[in-house]
């Protein structure tokens, strides 16, 4: 297995999230009524469910970057959005193992708290099916 070409970007991706989430620890900032940065912690996944089983996601998240990074080489044409997913378990990761929970500070009052790390998932995630879609079409 070798180590993902675009390293850098899941470097720096995972820095950002890591600066962000150090930068907004104990604070709660009101941009407007429906957006602000709130410091949350949550030993659980999305939306808080399942707190208290930090462990376990460690273990789930390893598995998942083993997985991808299984993935990376085989199918070329998937490494941007593996990139994305493997910044944000990574960042998420780091938290659990190094704090004992994950740090969310996005709060857009309609949606549960979340961070940089849960952004980049979803956009790797939209980009995979992306390219599942448009080979497929």
């Amino acid at each position: 297995m070798k180590f993902p070409k675009l390293s850098w970007l899941i470097v720096i991706l995972v820095f950002l999230d890591q600066i962000t989430k150090v930068f907004f620890i104990g604070k709660n900032i009101v941009i407007f009524e429906y957006f602000s940065f709130n410091y949350v912690t949550n030993t659980g996944v999305s939306f808080g469910l399942f707190k208290g089983y930090n462990l376990f996601f460690i273990f789930m998240t390893l598995i998942v970057i083993i997985f991808i990074l299984s993935l990376y080489d085989k199918d070329k044409k998937y490494q941007m959005s593996f990139n994305f997913i493997l910044a944000g378990a990574i960042g998420n990761l780091f938290d659990r193992v190094f704090r004992g929970y994950v740090i969310d500070f996005i709060d857009l009052k309609f949606w549960p708290v979340f961070n940089l790390a849960d952004t980049f998932i979803i956009i790797g995630v939209v980009l995979f099916l992306y390219y599942l879609w448009k080979e497929n079409k």
